[in-house]
């Protein structure tokens, strides 16, 4: 493990990426006071604007350890107990036997067996994960739906549930997160976006991070390009859409030095203390939503290193994807290396006669710019 930057080794690994085939990415990789910022391709097809390392973008998932975040300074502050069951704060959202068994960490941790709500909010998505029998058409459908929150995590809740609360393997599911949003609102008084701005954007110092207060991503940005799987021909572009579906769980507008400061800052018991941080980082098996068995704390996942998940080359973070745009943020637990990238091509990989995804020249680059990035 080397903490020195190549900053050759690395304009090749992102250019390798772009050639494999994402029309355009960009990331900041930090190895001490050592900063390499880098881009390749581009970020419009249809004007041949070139991608730039300071682009604004849509982080998806990333969105979860500011919400998590959150979550854990009104624990700090004797407002919310991590194991309180939620109907005690939501009885209307979470009624009955499950509102008394479902903690607040369960959500945090995806252990509640609330399943998805996505498929349900998106009849087209009704399949998924199983890719084969899904289609892209409600993406175009819900471009400026304006979701009520409560609705969707209706359509969670009410449906047949992903598991037994606190069972393990946890079930990665947005629901729990939207929950969390409108616990935050609940505790705090405030809608839960404005909190996190308030009291984790602004305390970690990001100036070009934000919530979206419209369809449009604001500032310099890159179109984002949907594939489906092969299903959109040419990928569409989906960089206008309404963000309501998601809402505290994942639509955040970040930059890659943002997202590279905000988790130093976490990491550097600025955003909350040591203890929660602590919590953040017990981790347990979840399946994500692509069916992998992934480790999973509070609103924190662990990118494995030679050493495992705890050793002292492992990274902690996040991934995120929306609708045409991927974002990574990873940073190792002592602070002394941090990888942030972004990408304007999703779901790229071409379905086998088995109907799954198969490998793509992308997955490969991808890797092998990761492991430049974060392992030198």
């Amino acid at each position: 493990m080397s903490n020195a930057l190549d900053s050759a080794a690395l304009d090749d690994a992102i250019d390798r990426v772009h050639r494999a085939g994402v029309p355009g990415l960009f990331a900041e990789v930090r190895a001490g006071d050592e900063v390499w910022r880098g881009a390749a391709g581009v970020a419009d097809l249809g004007t041949g604007r070139p991608a730039e390392p300071g682009l604004r973008h849509r982080v998806g998932s990333v969105t979860k350890t500011f919400t998590a975040a959150a979550v854990l300074q009104q624990a700090e502050a004797g407002r919310i107990g991590l194991d309180a069951p939620v109907g005690g704060y939501l009885p209307e959202l979470v009624p009955g036997e499950r509102g008394e068994v479902i903690t607040v960490r369960m959500l945090l941790d995806h252990t509640s067996g609330f399943p998805e709500y996505l498929p349900y909010a998106y009849p087209s998505l009704k399949a998924y994960p199983v890719v084969a029998e899904t289609g892209p058409e409600s993406l175009e459908e819900h471009r400026f739906t304006r979701f009520d929150p409560a609705e969707l995590i209706g359509m969670g809740v009410s449906a047949p549930p992903a598991g037994t609360p606190g069972g393990r393997p946890g079930v990665y599911s947005n629901t729990n997160y939207l929950l969390l949003g409108r616990l935050l609102e609940e505790v705090t008084g405030v809608p839960a976006e404005r909190y996190i701005t308030r009291h984790v954007i602004e305390r970690a110092g990001l100036r070009d991070t934000g919530f979206p207060e419209g369809p449009e991503v604001e500032g310099p940005h890159s179109r984002l390009y949907e594939s489906w799987f092969g299903k959109l021909d040419p990928p569409r572009d989906f960089s206008v859409f309404d963000m309501s579906w998601v809402g505290p769980t994942a639509s955040l507008v970040s930059t890659v030095a943002d997202l590279n400061r905000f988790y130093a800052e976490l990491f550097a018991g600025r955003i909350v203390g040591p203890a929660s941080l602590a919590e953040m980082r017990r981790t347990g098996p979840v399946v994500s939503q692509e069916g992998r068995l992934i480790a999973y704390g509070l609103g924190l996942h662990p990118m494995e290193g030679e050493e495992g998940h705890d050793g002292p080359d492992a990274f902690w973070g996040h991934g995120g994807t929306v609708w045409g745009g991927g974002t990574l943020a990873m940073t190792r637990a002592d602070g002394g290396r941090q990888l942030a990238v972004g990408m304007n091509l999703q779901r790229w990989n071409r379905l086998g006669a088995d109907g799954r995804p198969q490998p793509h020249p992308i997955d490969a680059a991808l890797a092998a710019l990761y492991r430049v990035a974060l392992y030198g």
